[in-house]
């Protein structure tokens, strides 16, 4: 417990509460030039109901009535002009919570809320300087160490460490937001370098663009495990670190979103037909297996494999069949002519390497064996052989393919946490970089994109009650889906030059706080305002640098050019790159 407190003796007030609006308050200013001292963002102490109290507020805006241009002894007749009397310095804060001195026998304490209304008159102090010390020591002790996670310093103290609440952070979801260039990256990569110091984190990033492979284990000061979703040079010979997802992972809805076109007036029929096929095959690749717990309670939608070419010529057969009429006369089946185009579209699917990590996994991903392997490595925590902070990197699936790809992951995941044991789970946040380009507005959204928003949207509504957090990174908020940004009770917001990007910043802000939004363009690369329910009290803070820092995307434009000649090599190696749909290894000449 530290032993400073505030303490405004001898000190003057800044001014005395004129007016009182629900959480706002209005403090005139007494001492004209003292105004020059306080800045947007600066926080006001205003005497409490006792001596020992305190209600924080903090400035959103600086007011002076327009100056007197013509003095009394011009003599004007203009009766409406402000006269010098009638200048008015006047401040508006937000209150934000109380603070006392002493709460029975221990020390200072802050707490959210106000416990009682500002009264008329009462004085009101500046924070600053050796009370600013001691304020911002009151905010950290609040946390135990335990629970901390340091994300960077305050601004308005840079001696200060801006430490939030662990738990509540990932326990009530999070966000981070930000412009191109703002930061995003970095913030990311240093809350998990705090993660890592834990003895068993478990967090999972989608790494949209590959920027994180730095922090992979074998890099300067990596520490993570790296995998990559097999994009079509993977096939063939899949390397180690390569993420199937096998189609059997797909449930029904998920599935039919890729293969049904809707405007065909035969859907009904093909999506009827195929899940009773689907269902068939799984139970007979359960009767195989001589699995009779399973066969008695499994779904259409249980990730139970099956032989996918037996599934296309049971199809191709009914598609074809002809029964034999009442009259001996042979005619066609009730699904002749019915399944032609579902058909087509699935033997399309199947054939297009893009979709590989689905329709072309490896043999051992057809086993009944694999997907309890696949869990544990992604639902695991740290131990002697792998570290519990895993990059998923998706950065060579093509973009029309990206939301099914994330989606079948995100759901397959989340649903053996959901019928784990509950005393058995374990904590695990998904962190979903770059999510305006797979969780987009519903609106906007096509067939496969509303089946990822589905999976990503229960998460975000029940995740909590079974330990499966989101952490959810963007640079435009705007484009992502209000029902899951309105689920995050944490944000680190940091600079948002946008407008729309701003409004949907603040539309899921407190109202009280929403002023605070005004300054998101102001920021600095690096600050961010931080605020929900891991933080006693809305901060503006610079955020830490971490030490494995990720491939960062911005180049240096003009020094480059200046510098740096083009590789002729690299262009070439570039397009065998995009011809066979894999990465290689850059060029050193």
């Amino acid at each position: 417990m530290p032993n400073e407190v505030m303490s405004f003796d001898g000190i003057d007030p800044i001014g005395r509460v004129m007016s009182v609006d629900t959480m706002r308050v209005f403090i005139h200013i007494d001492d004209h030039e003292l105004l020059k001292r306080v800045m947007v963002g600066n926080l006001i102490a205003i005497q409490g109901a006792t001596g020992h109290q305190f209600l924080i507020a903090i400035v959103e805006r600086i007011t002076r009535l327009p100056a007197d241009s013509t003095s009394v002894d011009e003599g004007t007749d203009d009766e409406t002009s402000p006269q010098p009397e009638e200048i008015q310095d006047t401040l508006r804060g937000v209150l934000v919570g109380t603070y006392r001195t002493k709460e029975g026998t221990a020390g200072p304490s802050f707490k959210r809320g106000a416990d009682s209304c500002p009264q008329i008159d009462q004085a009101c102090y500046l924070i600053g300087s050796a009370n600013l010390t001691a304020f911002m020591g009151t905010l950290s002790q609040d946390v135990s160490k335990e629970k901390a996670l340091r994300l960077g310093s305050f601004t308005i103290d840079a001696t200060a460490s801006a430490v939030a609440d662990g738990d509540r952070f990932f326990q009530r979801h999070a966000a981070i937001l930000g412009s191109t260039g703002s930061g995003k990256s970095y913030t990311v990569a240093a809350i998990l370098e705090r993660a890592n110091t834990l003895n068993h984190p478990n967090i999972i990033l989608l790494d949209m663009h590959g920027e994180y492979i730095s922090l992979a284990r074998g890099k300067k000061d990596g520490y993570a495990e790296y995998f990559k979703i097999a994009g079509p040079g993977d096939l063939s010979k899949p390397k180690d670190n390569s993420i199937f997802l096998p189609y059997w992972l797909l449930n029904r809805e998920e599935m039919l979103s890729m293969l049904l076109d809707r405007s065909d007036d035969n859907a009904p029929n093909q999506a009827m037909r195929f899940t009773s096929l689907v269902f068939e095959k799984k139970r007979e690749s359960l009767e195989k297996q001589n699995l009779p717990d399973i066969l008695a309670s499994f779904t259409v939608d249980s990730p139970v494999p099956y032989n996918l070419d037996t599934l296309l010529n049971a199809l191709r057969e009914d598609d074809q069949a002809m029964v034999t009429g009442s009259t001996g006369r042979d005619k066609q089946g009730i699904w002749h002519g019915k399944l032609t185009r579902f058909i087509g579209r699935l033997e399309a699917k199947i054939k297009d390497r893009r979709y590989g990590f689905l329709f072309q996994p490896p043999a051992d991903a057809l086993a009944y064996d694999w997907l309890p392997g696949m869990a544990v490595t992604f639902l695991s925590t740290s131990d002697e052989k792998r570290s519990g902070i895993k990059v998923v990197d998706f950065s060579e699936v093509p973009a029309d393919v990206l939301p099914t790809v994330v989606s079948v992951f995100a759901r397959v995941l989340y649903d053996v946490q959901f019928w784990m044991n509950s005393e058995s789970r374990t904590p695990v946040c998904l962190v979903c970089d770059e999510a305006h380009l797979y969780l987009p507005l519903r609106s906007d959204a096509d067939a496969p994109t509303k089946r990822a928003l589905d999976t990503f949207e229960r998460i975000a509504k029940e995740g909590r009650k079974y330990g499966f957090a989101l952490l959810v990174v963007s640079q435009r908020p705007s484009d992502v889906s209000k029902t899951i940004l309105s689920q995050c009770n944490n944000f680190i917001a940091l600079r948002l030059t946008n407008e729309q990007d701003q409004s949907a910043v603040r539309s899921v802000m407190p109202d009280s706080m929403a002023g605070i939004a005004d300054i998101l363009p102001l920021l600095d690369i690096g600050e961010a305002i931080v605020l929900g329910d891991s933080i006693l009290l809305p901060s503006r803070i610079k955020l830490d640098k971490p030490k494995a820092e990720p491939i960062s995307l911005t180049k240096r434009f003009w020094l480059e050019w200046a510098e740096k000649a083009s590789n002729s090599n690299a262009i070439k190696v570039a397009v065998e790159n995009l011809r066979r749909q894999n990465r290689g290894s850059e060029p050193k000449g």
